[in-house]
């Protein structure tokens, strides 16, 4: 027995226009928000606050904070109370001034291309650490900075030891150049173009040649800037773009309980960082037939 077939009512037309109306707001709305006068000046003194902060190794009250930031007390201590609330700023016990919390940095390594690098990493530099004797640590870009998001100790009784969240200027460290020699060239020349407006014209030139011998010979390898006797050795973690994501480096004490020559160390931190790049889709170029001599640490003209 057939039963009578029932037609339910199009709404094809009504559903299309309204669709397209919420497309025409959604557009006005993104115009609006993409605009040169649009501001939320809550967000803009947050973020103010939050960088002024990075930036700061001391604690800062908010009448300082309010100081350096050219506002007011009362527009300033709203704001401090709310980043203190979610945790962000945090007051160090027994102290009325604040600092910087890690909740940023933690936000951060959540972020998924970046969790990946550090799950894929950090069993292959355990390894590596064991197998070279020498400390390993990884560091990402961080605007014009460079910041440590890694680490593991040296086995030897003596080693060298970077605290993990530190941050200094790329231009003027190992890793940092690594990674900005391994960036999209655009990218590589605004690096550069930075470097030059808050270096000294040596030191520029110093730090603009290391770029190109870690271009030519696919790492870094320098004497240390900070510690003589270290030699730093840093290889780029690459995506399937050829693009640095992180760096992997070894700062190679050798003078005290150092079981491999700096050369097998090398091979070895060229082999860790291309592992964690092969699981990114990168390929590490090849090492070089004769590694370089390390380079030159920097030496102010006087």
């Amino acid at each position: 027995m057939d039963g009578k077939a029932t037609s339910k009512p199009r709404t094809d037309d009504a559903d299309g226009a309204a669709l397209g109306a919420a497309e025409k707001t959604a557009d006005k709305t993104r115009d609006k928000l993409s605009g040169a006068s649009y501001s939320v000046p809550a967000l803009d003194k947050a973020l103010d606050i939050l960088e002024l902060m990075s930036n700061l190794s001391e604690p800062v009250t908010p009448s300082q904070i309010a100081q350096r930031l050219g506002r007011s007390l009362q527009e300033v201590y709203r704001i401090v109370v709310v980043l203190e609330k979610r945790g962000y700023i945090v007051r160090p016990p027994g102290a009325e001034a604040l600092v910087l919390s890690t909740e940023l940095y933690g936000l951060a390594t959540r972020f998924p291309p970046f969790r990946r690098v550090l799950d894929v990493a950090q069993p292959v530099i355990n390894s590596l650490a064991v197998l070279s004797g020498e400390a390993v640590h990884i560091v990402v870009l961080d605007g014009l900075r460079m910041c440590i998001v890694a680490q593991v100790d040296s086995p030897q009784p003596i080693g060298v030891r970077l605290r993990v969240g530190a941050h200094s200027p790329a231009i003027l460290g190992t890793s940092g150049r690594a990674l900005i020699a391994y960036q999209p060239p655009p990218v590589r020349d605004w690096y550069l173009q930075q470097a030059a407006k808050t270096l000294d014209p040596p030191e520029y030139d110093y730090a603009r040649s290391r770029v190109d011998a870690i271009i030519e010979n696919g790492f870094e390898m320098v004497e240390g800037r900070l510690l003589p006797g270290i030699i730093d050795i840093s290889f780029p973690i690459l995506d399937a773009d050829g693009m640095a994501l992180a760096a992997l480096t070894v700062p190679y004490l050798g003078t005290y309980g150092t079981p491999k020559p700096m050369s097998d160390v090398v091979r070895m931190v060229h082999d860790a960082a291309g592992r964690v790049s092969r699981v990114m889709g990168g390929t590490l170029p090849a090492l070089p037939d004769t590694l370089p001599e390390p380079g030159p640490v920097f030496a102010p003209r006087t």
